[in-house]
């Protein structure tokens, strides 16, 4: 009889340690600052991820555009070679000189936005930093 009620409470001892220390791990997986802060950094890291994506499609963009202006330059040799009036070389000419423009343009549009992202980054973890210690 004291054999058997040790065991059962040997029994209920260790399921009631594994039991608080699955919910011990749950509330670990929470944010371990204050709500306040942790709703923020949750905001930022979502402003970062949508900047970062932003920026990688900016540059496919600019490499669509990239390619487009290789063919314009490359119908605008075709044209020359075979004699095409000079209005149509001069407007080909437009065309590559507008594509040029506009590619520069949107590479100097994605060098801001990366440098804005760097920036959020880098306050982003200043953030965490300064919540961590307090």
């Amino acid at each position: 009889m004291r054999n058997t009620l040790l065991r059962s409470l040997f029994v209920i001892t260790i399921s009631l340690t594994g039991v608080s220390a699955i919910a011990l791990a749950q509330d670990s997986n929470r944010c371990r600052f204050k709500p306040a802060e942790c709703q923020e950094l949750r905001a930022d890291r979502r402003e970062i991820r949508a900047d970062t994506r932003d920026v990688r499609s900016d540059r496919r963009d600019i490499r669509g555009d990239v390619r487009e202006r290789r063919s314009d330059v490359r119908e605008y040799r075709e044209d020359k070679r075979e004699g095409a009036s000079q209005q149509a070389l001069r407007a080909d000419r437009r065309e590559v000189r507008a594509d040029t423009h506009e590619i520069r343009g949107d590479r100097r549009d994605v060098r801001v936005d990366r440098r804005d992202r760097r920036g959020d980054v880098r306050d982003y973890h200043r953030d965490r930093r300064q919540a961590r210690r307090n």
